[in-house]
């Protein structure tokens, strides 16, 4: 077989363009591809885009204008491994804001309704913690959070 890789395409109402833009304004190394726009053959209005390709930390997306059809769930989420924690405050506030909401241990959906899960670095080592009662402890703070905090997750663990 060959190819080259995946790209991840995500539905949206109309709106590919704008979230692509939005998404290349959080993620700073991004960049945008192609833009397709529909023809006479539909089936959406002629000369109105149709996709949008674009690249966020080196992965491939690709926006398509697909109508009202299909919505974004929790089912599908992208895990932001943040190097530190203003990384993590930085992902956390830029999809929250605007339109986008808080869930859960660290979970956000941005305004178009996609769902991040921004990750501070430890987070994940206090949770898998070898130790299975310093794990429970960690994990117990962590469903208490919205905005995932590692110093407190880090007290709850020590904790005997």
């Amino acid at each position: 077989m060959s190819g080259n890789g995946f790209t991840t395409c995500l539905w949206f109402d109309g709106n590919a363009e704008a979230a692509a833009d939005y998404y290349l304004s959080v993620f700073k190394d991004g960049k945008r591809g192609r833009i397709g726009r529909y023809n006479e053959a539909g089936p959406g209005p002629a000369g109105s885009v149709m996709v949008v390709e674009f690249e966020i930390n080196g992965q491939k997306f690709v926006g398509l204008n697909g109508g009202p059809q299909f919505h974004f769930s929790e089912a599908i989420s992208f895990q932001i491994h943040c190097a530190d924690e203003a990384e993590s405050d930085y992902y956390y506030d830029a999809l929250t804001k605007d339109g986008g909401e808080e869930s859960a241990c660290g979970w956000v959906k941005d305004r178009f309704g996609l769902s991040w899960q921004v990750i501070p670095p430890g987070a994940i080592d206090l949770v898998t913690d070898p130790d299975p009662e310093r794990a429970a402890r960690a994990t117990a703070a962590m469903m208490k959070m919205k905005k995932l905090d590692v110093a407190e997750m880090r007290r709850a663990a020590d904790a005997a």
